[in-house]
């Protein structure tokens, strides 16, 4: 089935998406409703609300990309949602709408990893290019608000394989820009708000010393032979409360906390001029500390099982220091390093239509009375 239209459908947090999608190439429509609006004043995801959103949005997101499409429910070859990882009440939402919409199409029913989703979000757009020809393996660094992996990928065939050689311990990355955000003041989410502000500050005016993890990660089975490159970003964290406690911050944060909350849409602008000097230079350190751990133990991890291919993918990879410090650093390393565009980075149904098509190739369905996992590895 060289030429299958699949219809992906993602709820994993707080964005509600559908996406149609040919063979795993092809975008033909991308919708994404966002809530960032509805979780906005209470300064994260709240998942009973999540929920709910997702259940207003659902139908007309799918009907809005099937329009998109010039698609109808009855061309469809397969429908596709995300499984797991994410909020269980959110991943429900889809996956319900999904099995029903599959069974009275009486078309197959693909479960997708979010986590997977993410990689083939690079996968997608490095098809269109002139030069696709990929070195294996692949080192794929899934970096966002409730994850922070690394996997070993091989292509088998029409099929995928994933090996897991490092997460975190604690925090994502991006869960901790967001809770430094909310620290400092400067609302939700917390990632673009870092990003704008840090070019602004002096990224060395403030000392983070790299996470240290002296122990192996006792919930994961770990081969002698199989060196393992983790991350931990609570203790970052809590450094940056320690100097909000130590430099007396505490008033100015809720001066700007309260100036900013009265802005309906603040953009840049209004940021800087509630951010005095220490707070802008705190914010870029942070960042840069960020930034510099997450390349390191990719390169280190690329050198260690002597990867061809690097691949960034999830919300951080968005960053825009990020992305080109990234690109300075395996280009003196060697190895190429691909990011997907900034409108796939983040949560979208398209990557999940696309990962979904080689197991439509290979017939990889599971049982029609599977359900959510909201702690779903992959690898």
């Amino acid at each position: 089935m060289p030429d299958a239209t699949i219809l992906g459908i993602e709820t994993s947090c707080d964005e509600t998406g559908a996406a149609v999608v040919r063979s795993g190439q092809e975008i033909l429509s991308n919708v994404v409703a966002s809530q960032i609006a509805t979780h906005q004043p209470y300064g994260g995801v709240v998942p009973e609300l999540a929920s709910r959103e997702h259940l207003r949005a659902i139908v007309p997101v799918v009907r809005q990309a099937l329009a998109e499409a010039k698609r109808t429910y009855e061309s469809l070859d397969a429908v596709a949602v995300t499984q797991g990882p994410g909020l269980a009440g959110a991943l429900l939402v889809g996956i319900s709408f999904a099995k029903a919409l599959a069974f009275a199409l009486e078309k197959p029913l693909i479960a997708v990893n979010h986590i997977e989703g993410h990689i083939h979000a690079v996968l997608l757009e490095r098809s269109r290019s002139e030069n696709n020809d990929l070195q294996f393996p692949v080192l794929a660094l899934v970096v966002s608000g409730g994850h922070t992996h690394l996997y070993l990928a091989r292509q088998e065939g029409n099929s995928w394989t994933y090996q897991n050689i490092g997460h975190t311990r604690d925090d994502a990355a991006g869960e901790a820009f967001d809770k430094v955000a909310k620290l400092l003041g400067l609302g939700y989410p917390g990632g673009p708000i870092v990003d704008w502000l840090a070019p602004h500050g002096n990224s060395s005016e403030v000392n983070f010393p790299a996470s240290q993890l002296k122990h192996r990660d006792r919930n994961r089975p770990q081969k002698d032979d199989q060196p393992r490159f983790d991350f931990s970003y609570s203790g970052i964290k809590t450094a940056v409360l320690r100097y909000v406690e130590t430099h007396n911050l505490g008033s100015a944060i809720e001066t700007r906390r309260r100036a900013l909350a009265e802005i309906k849409e603040p953009k840049v602008e209004d940021y800087l001029r509630f951010c005095d000097r220490p707070v802008l230079d705190l914010v870029a350190s942070f960042q840069r500390s960020m930034v510099e751990d997450l390349i390191a133990k990719t390169l280190a991890a690329a050198e260690q099982y002597d990867v061809r291919t690097l691949f960034v993918s999830g919300g951080v990879a968005a960053n825009r220091e990020l992305r080109e410090t990234f690109e300075r650093a395996a280009a003196m390393r060697g190895v190429p390093v691909f990011f997907p565009s900034r409108s796939l980075s983040t949560d979208n149904a398209a990557m999940i239509a696309a990962a979904a098509f080689p197991k439509l190739l290979t017939q990889d369905f599971l049982p029609a009375d599977f359900s959510a996992e909201a702690g779903l590895r992959l690898g």
